[in-house]
């Protein structure tokens, strides 16, 4: 079982379903979320359709792209030979 997981993450020949299963699963969060009704929102982003959704891939890019930066111009990686 878990091999098959294993397999079905790991090689290229299943990329397409891959691709294909998140584009699904991305559509099915969204059209969840347009249905949800929002009576008391606190601020008004929050009445926006697919605003987490958003603010969330944002935020994971952002983290990402900031992570590399403080590791590459901060000088926080080594070499992979740097304990040797």
């Amino acid at each position: 079982m878990i091999g098959r997981l294993v397999n079905f993450f790991g090689e290229a020949r299943y990329r397409k379903l891959r691709w294909r299963l998140l584009a699904a699963a991305l559509a099915l969060i969204l059209i969840i979320d347009l249905l949800v009704p929002r009576h008391h929102t606190e601020h008004f982003w929050d009445a926006i359709p697919g605003w987490g959704a958003v603010f969330g891939f944002a935020s994971c890019v952002a983290i990402i792209f900031v992570s590399k930066f403080i590791g590459h111009k901060g000088r926080i990686m080594q070499g992979e030979d740097y304990y040797d």
